[in-house]
């Protein structure tokens, strides 16, 4: 039997990747504290959720406290500190005009702002229906680039859509911390299941896990992107991830 790669960094998603599946999560857990303990694995939780919104859903759920975390859809970086990581800070700051952003997106009646804690220094957010997506989408990110304005649109779920600088996102910020702490993409692994997942994917060649009960968007990207060192797992939720360490020969 060929030997297990080494796990230096596992990425995931929480919900619906990560969490949902309680009796896996466990097992999954046990897993990874255990590596962590022996090898000095890294775990980092990237989520579309608040750094507030992330410590309300562990005090209800059995997440392993992560080395980083990676919140509001990769525009926040907390590594062990309550305050986001300055340097990720000044790289979002540039070209940055959050106010303009609202008030060009506020044009839009089938624009409905999210909640206040939703919405972040470097991230706008709103629901919008599938049905008129494509009629909005591309009208919006035209209006906002003719103001000179770059930013990424990203909709997942069939109803949220958040605004972010360039190069915000939750791929661009796994790239970011694997440069920090110098680990090869052959050794980490990233996980997710919805559209705001996707930038996890499309930048290195890290091992990507797409767990069973992904959403369509994040399914749809990846038979137009097939990559060999991507996965598509059949079972759900940790369940998946653990189906997919196992594929890629980091764990039995």
């Amino acid at each position: 039997m060929s030997l297990l790669t080494p796990l230096a960094l596992l990425v995931t998603d929480l919900d619906n990747t990560l969490v949902g599946d309680d009796s896996s999560l466990e097992q999954l857990n046990q897993i990874l504290d255990r590596y962590r303990r022996n090898l000095g694995t890294k775990i980092v939780y990237a989520t579309g959720r608040s750094r507030t919104s992330y410590q309300e859903l562990a005090t209800t759920k059995q997440l392993l406290t992560p080395d980083a975390l990676i919140a509001a859809v990769g525009t926040e970086i907390y590594l062990g500190s309550a305050t986001p990581d300055p340097e990720w800070v000044n790289k979002l700051s540039v070209n940055w005009h959050r106010e303009k952003i609202a008030a060009i997106a506020s044009q839009f009646a089938d624009l409905e702002p999210q909640p206040q804690s939703e919405q972040r220094p470097f991230k706008v957010s709103y629901y919008l229906s599938a049905s008129v997506v494509s009629a909005v989408v591309p009208r919006l990110q035209e209006l906002i680039s003719d103001r000179g304005l770059d930013v990424e649109i990203i909709y997942s779920g069939n109803k949220d859509l958040d605004i972010l600088p360039r190069g915000g996102d939750k791929g661009t910020a796994v790239q970011f911390l694997r440069d920090r702490w110098q680990i090869d993409p052959s050794q980490t692994v990233v996980c997710g299941d919805s559209g705001n997942d996707i930038s996890l994917f499309k930048y290195g060649m890290e091992r990507g896990i797409i767990v069973g009960n992904a959403q369509s968007e994040l399914r749809l990207w990846d038979e137009l992107h097939p990559a060999d060192y991507h996965y598509l797992a059949i079972a759900d939720c940790a369940e998946g991830i653990l189906e997919g360490l196992k594929y890629f020969r980091f764990v039995e």
